[in-house]
Parts: structure tokens; C-alpha cells; sequence
């Protein structure tokens, strides 16, 4: 019976190193390029979602823009925001502004 339970346990610790060093090389390539656009996907459907709430929710400030030539928008509290790539409001103060280029 000790016989059966040392080779049980020398199997074991075969089989449990071996496959812990079966596969060094992982090629994570693949997932992170999914990883990225899966991000970059996201931040634009969030980015549109919040401009598409801005317009029919709040103002637009005609004439001016934001630092990169951003619509500027005025919710009900009079502050002033634009909304970023990530779909985020950055508020800016007044002195902030910009005026908008004329084309």
C-alpha cells in the first residue's frame, strides 16, 4: 500500500510539473489587439451616445468651441462642457472658450 501511495504521489508531481512548464511561450498578441479595439469600440459608442443626449438635452453655444474644436454645450445650470473621445463632459469656465473658426 506505502508502494502505490509513493508512486500516486511521484505521478503527481510529474504530471503537475510538466504541465506547468508545458507552455512558456503564450502568444498574447491576438487578445490584446481584441482588447484594444474592444476598447477603442467602446469609447466611440460612448462618445456618441453622450453628444446624441448633449444635443437634445441641452444648449448648443454657437460661436465658440472648445480647446479642440469641440462643440460646446450649456446644461440647465449655465455651465459650459464639451464631451471628450472617451464620451466624458469636461466643463470649462467661461474664460476657457474659444471662438469657433470661420470656415
Amino acid at each position: 500500500m506505502k508502494n502505490v501511495l509513493k508512486v500516486a504521489l511521484v505521478a503527481v508531481g510529474i504530471f503537475s510539473f510538466s504541465a506547468s512548464q508545458a507552455q512558456t511561450h503564450k502568444d498574447t498578441t491576438v487578445g490584446q489587439k481584441i482588447g484594444a479595439t474592444a476598447t477603442k469600440v467602446g469609447h466611440k459608442t460612448s462618445n456618441i451616445a453622450a453628444n446624441g443626449a448633449a444635443m437634445i438635452v441641452d444648449k448648443k453655444y454657437e460661436g465658440k468651441c472648445g480647446p479642440g474644436g469641440q462643440t460646446v454645450y450649456i446644461n440647465k445650470n449655465s455651465h459650459y462642457y464639451y464631451i471628450n473621445k472617451k464620451g466624458h463632459r469636461i466643463y470649462l469656465k467661461k474664460s476657457e472658450l474659444m471662438d469657433k473658426p470661420v470656415k
